[in-house]
């Protein structure tokens, strides 16, 4: 460290996050159903590797041990996610006692060993049977979250510290329904609107039964990012920026925190698109959330790119003197405090408090020094934006060890810890000891 970070304020959340398919494996395990990753990963051709997530990092075996990691990381906090079908394997109905088990006692593990536990309800692995009756295309996948969260508020509710509700509902749309990389693997633009509203629209129910059940904090957290034009002196760049900014960004903030849409949704989906939105819907989305999470990797380049084509935008690649993660992510620090400042500028008093929920990059190194500076930049940036006011509780980073990356499988490492996936063995780098100190002075 060049120079001194300040002190975060008492109780500030020092984190890792996992999800449960990227880590658990056991697929069949005690009466767990299906979900769509675990159909998606067998399709041939959808990984990278060739893997699947079958095994992972046999977290659900090892638990206990993963968990002794945290306080070595220096982590006060975690950050986990369920997997619905663990717990209702048909998506609703059947509650599967011994799925809610494994999640009690990972809960209970976490306040043992002094962690505060921050569960998220969704990290994409819809059950497969929900998928099989029209996914989130359907209001009654909307409606079955919503049992779901209820289920999982009255078992552990009373010790957890928040609950999130979705993770990254943008990147699940994009990558699982307009792309076709991630599960389900749809490539359905014209209805990728229906995806998102009733996300959101699971999210706002999903809120209330956890304020009625467990009357704990809820929010969402979702993938956001600074949008810039390639050329910011071309009015068609700049156009196609906001276009973008519109489908990453303010589709997904405006609703849950203003309670309704931009005012260019319509004219960017079409009436037809808007046909699933009933009376009262925006109310629901637009329940009063307590925490924002925000996940942070990168800002994106956009142009206009060919008259013709339907979004409005292209992706450009970044400017090539910028550092790159093994991902071949851009690293721009600078561009959180930008992004932190902005939520704050552009909701005010509709903003509630924030949590950091993601933020890593992938380096495969056990002398990872790459990661270490990439860490310590962006907290510097999450301070930056606290000493200018912005209300941040809580940093994670991503991840607590090695996994299994979604469609790139194990080739990329984002863990504090390595992971060997011939031998699970686990082995903390030297970004984890680093995080551990910068934790001992930051919150001492």
């Amino acid at each position: 460290m060049t120079d001194r970070m300040p002190h975060f304020p008492a109780g500030f959340a020092w984190g890792t996050a996992t999800s449960s398919y990227q880590i658990e494996g056991s697929p069949h395990a005690d009466g767990k159903g299906a979900s769509i990753w675990d159909t998606f990963s067998h399709r041939p051709g959808t990984i990278a590797t060739g893997e699947t997530g079958d095994v992972a990092c046999d977290h659900y075996n090892r638990w206990s041990d993963d968990l002794d990691l945290l306080p070595q990381l220096g982590c006060n906090a975690y950050r986990f996610s369920l997997s619905w079908p663990r717990i209702l394997p048909e998506g609703t109905g059947h509650v599967e006692s011994r799925g809610l088990d494994f999640y009690d006692r990972l809960v209970d593990g976490l306040l043992a060993r002094g962690i505060a536990a921050f569960p998220t309800l969704y990290h994409w692995d819809l059950p497969q049977v929900l998928q099989d009756a029209g996914g989130w295309y359907e209001r009654s996948t909307a409606e079955a979250f919503a049992e779901y969260a209820r289920v999982v508020a009255e078992r552990i509710g009373d010790r957890v510290s928040a609950f999130v509700t979705l993770n990254e509902p943008g990147i699940h749309t994009s990558l699982g329904h307009v792309l076709g990389v991630h599960a389900p693997g749809a490539t359905d633009l014209e209805r990728a609107y229906w995806v998102i509203h009733h996300q959101l629209l699971g999210h706002g129910l999903a809120v209330r039964a956890i304020h009625e059940t467990a009357d704990k904090p809820a929010g969402l957290t979702n993938n956001l990012a600074p949008i810039l034009a390639l050329d910011p002196s071309s009015r068609e760049d700049i156009l196609a920026a906001d276009r973008m900014d519109l489908l990453f960004n303010r589709q997904y903030l405006d609703p849950v925190l203003l309670g309704r849409n931009p005012a260019d949704v319509e004219a960017t989906y079409g009436p037809t698109a808007l046909q699933v939105v009933r009376e009262g819907d925006a109310q629901i989305i637009g329940t009063r959330m307590d925490f924002l999470g925000v996940n942070y990797y990168n800002p994106q380049w956009v142009t206009a790119g060919a008259p013709d084509n339907p979004l409005g935008f292209e992706i450009a690649p970044p400017p090539k003197d910028l550092p790159r993660s093994a991902f071949g992510w851009p690293v721009v620090p600078e561009s959180l405090t930008d992004l932190l400042l902005r939520l704050r500028a552009d909701y005010t008093r509709a903003l509630p408090p924030i949590y950091v929920l993601e933020n890593g990059t992938s380096w495969p190194d056990m002398h990872d020094r790459f990661r270490i500076d990439y860490l310590d930049a962006h907290v510097r940036s999450v301070a930056h934006a606290m000493a200018e006011g912005v209300d941040i509780r809580g940093y994670f980073c991503w991840s607590l060890m090695d996994n299994f990356e979604w469609a790139e499988g194990t080739s990329q490492r984002f863990g504090l810890v390595h992971v060997d996936f011939m031998t699970q063995q686990r082995t903390v780098r030297d970004s984890g000891r680093w995080f551990a100190d910068l934790a001992a002075g930051l919150l001492g």
